[in-house]
């Protein structure tokens, strides 16, 4: 007898075939046991009728960071409200684990980096994460048998670097031992189910301290003796984060990059490539380490984003608007001094002219102060703007925009809540977009799920992307658009039977309604540890979420169980080469 029984459902199985009138059942073991024509599948203890609602593989997130959130948080909301059954982890360079157990400061060391690079809430990380584990293999012990999601991790070159070099790992170079510790330490996190290695060597990526990452301090020969160190292991992969990933690579870093996939034989991944029609040269160039590293005999894959995801700004604290050239020093200021400074025309000059320059890559998308929106406000003074454009009120008030933000904001000592418009919201980028979601190389991910929380949004955008198929842009059609959330990913980190519907495999399974599948817009909730805010976005239509074949979501709902895995490399993942 089965466990459960899906009647009638339409089913997209991820394989990009057509959908088809089918019942599912799903066995005691959480795999699929039958996939059938309606009225043919055996008796099940429980069932229910999915008439009318659409029947696909749990979604795959590519990119998120949910390393420390999946403590305070087994359900990994809200991605799984969203169908998101399996996330991936340990991105970017950045890991908890491993962690030095001769020097316990480490642990404060990466919660502070983690607050600052990730934007995740200090007290939170303090509060919600028990910090009991030195390993790697410790820290995915203590997730064990306790999330909603199955759950892979990559394990972060930074914490390599601290773990072995100490304090110089900031602006250190390793000796030849501390090389062979280091690739030794992370031969030992692969053995315990590490998927690899990620690394960053992003401009924009600072520690708590502002100083430099510690993986931003590596040369390319230690680089390649981890990338090596990964392709002898089974089920691993590469991800790899440099600076030309904002915009546009640079030479050296294209070579790095097929350099490292080369090396492991094992594809590597990075993100996030965005997509514009007023930069069409972006695109090609951002291209061009895939087609190299196919000829070198690696793979590199870009991580793209299908729907836009607005990030709020803020004069306050830190954001975006810090890593504009020549902003950092300014908006670090205390708040007085910044105002003070922010006033200043010759300085408001200054900041605009660095803004809108080839230096600043992919920011110069925000020196467009007339596009922005207000968000919150907190003063009298400021009534009545909210959800107002900034160009509107500069005409009014007879001022350029960005002086009449700077006024707004003071305000408010800086508190204001501040959204930009895209830049990149026209007929003509989307169509680049829909042609570039082709390409072997590019895959659908990186919402940065588990980051930023307070800032952005990006975990709907498997229901956002699904919505737009079936009733906005139907830029492709919903088969496709599944297959590009489950199957795709699936088979580039070689998930062991799953990303399909078809018998035999894991029974991560979303249920949705067609005609309403969405996603709500993001509102601030204070359910961190410690109060600490997040922005949070309803699902819309998404009727049931299994992992594992048990129940974990029901009409947007978690049900509290927690059938899903930590998914260790090799066990449940494959090698997928690249030779």
């Amino acid at each position: 007898m089965l466990a459960h029984l899906i009647r009638n459902a339409t089913v997209v199985d991820g394989t990009g075939g057509p959908a088809r009138a089918a019942d599912v059942g799903v066995g005691d073991d959480g795999r699929i046991a039958v996939v059938t024509e309606p009225g043919h599948a055996p008796e099940a203890r429980t069932t229910e009728d999915a008439t009318g609602l659409v029947l696909a593989p749990g979604f795959v997130d590519p990119h998120t960071h949910y390393d420390a959130q999946l403590f305070w948080d087994p359900y990994a909301t809200p991605s799984l409200n969203h169908g998101v059954t399996t996330v991936v982890g340990g991105n970017c360079g950045f890991t908890l684990a491993p962690l030095d157990p001769d020097r316990p400061g480490d642990a404060d060391y990466t919660r502070r980096m983690m607050s600052k690079v990730e934007g995740m809430s200090l007290v939170a990380l303090e509060q919600g994460a028990p910090w009991s584990w030195h390993t790697f293999g410790e820290y995915l012990d203590a997730l064990d048998g306790r999330t909603a999601v199955n759950a892979g991790f990559m394990v972060g070159h930074c914490a390599l670097r601290r773990y072995v070099m100490g304090p110089d790992a900031i602006g250190g170079q390793p000796t030849t031992d501390r090389l062979g510790r280091m690739v030794a330490l992370l031969h030992d996190a692969m053995d315990a189910g590490a998927w690899g290695l990620s690394t960053t060597r992003s401009s924009t990526h600072t520690d708590g301290d502002g100083r430099p990452v510690a993986s931003r301090h590596a040369l390319p020969a230690e680089l390649l003796a981890l990338s090596r160190a990964v392709g002898e292991h089974e089920g691993t992969q590469l991800e790899a984060i440099v600076a030309g990933c904002l915009d546009q690579f640079e030479d050296d870093e294209i070579d790095l990059l097929v350099e490292m996939s080369a090396a492991a034989g094992r594809p590597l991944n990075w993100n996030v490539l965005t997509v514009d029609a007023a930069v069409p040269e972006r695109v090609p160039r951002q291209l061009i380490p895939s087609e190299r590293a196919r000829k070198a005999g690696g793979r590199i894959v870009a991580l793209t984003m299908p729907i836009l995801t607005p990030m709020n700004m803020s004069l306050g604290t830190f954001c975006a608007l810090n890593l504009i050239p020549g902003w950092g020093e300014i908006l670090s200021l205390p708040v007085p001094q910044r105002i003070a400074k922010l006033r200043d025309p010759a300085v408001r000059a200054e900041m605009l002219r660095r803004a809108d320059s080839r230096e600043a890559g992919v920011f110069r998308r925000l020196a467009h102060f007339g596009r922005y929106v207000i968000g919150d406000t907190y003063t009298p003074r400021n009534a009545g703007l909210t959800g107002r454009v900034v160009g509107d009120i500069a005409a009014e008030r007879g001022q350029d925009p960005f002086r009449c933000l700077v006024e707004i904001c003071a305000n408010d000592d800086l508190r204001t809540v501040l959204w930009p418009m895209p830049t990149d919201n026209d007929p003509d980028s989307w169509a680049l977009r829909a042609q570039t979601w082709q390409h072997e190389d590019v895959l659908l991910g990186g919402s940065d799920a588990g980051a930023h929380l307070d800032r952005m949004c990006g975990a709907p955008y498997t229901t956002r992307f699904i919505g737009d198929c079936l009733r906005g842009r139907k830029l492709v059609g919903l088969e496709e658009a599944v297959k590009m959330l489950t199957d795709d990913p699936a088979r580039l980190f070689g998930l062991r039977d799953r990303g399909r519907i078809v018998e035999g495999h894991h029974a991560d399974l979303v249920l949705f309604d067609p005609e309403r599948i969405d996603a709500g817009p993001a509102t601030l909730v204070h359910d961190l540890p410690g109060g600490s805010p997040r922005l949070d976005a309803k699902a819309i239509g998404i009727v049931s979420v299994r992992v594992n074949g048990v129940e974990t979501i029901r009409n947007d709902e978690v049900t509290g169980a927690v059938p899903g895995k930590v998914l260790r490399s090799g066990r449940d993942t494959r090698t997928v080469s690249t030779r």
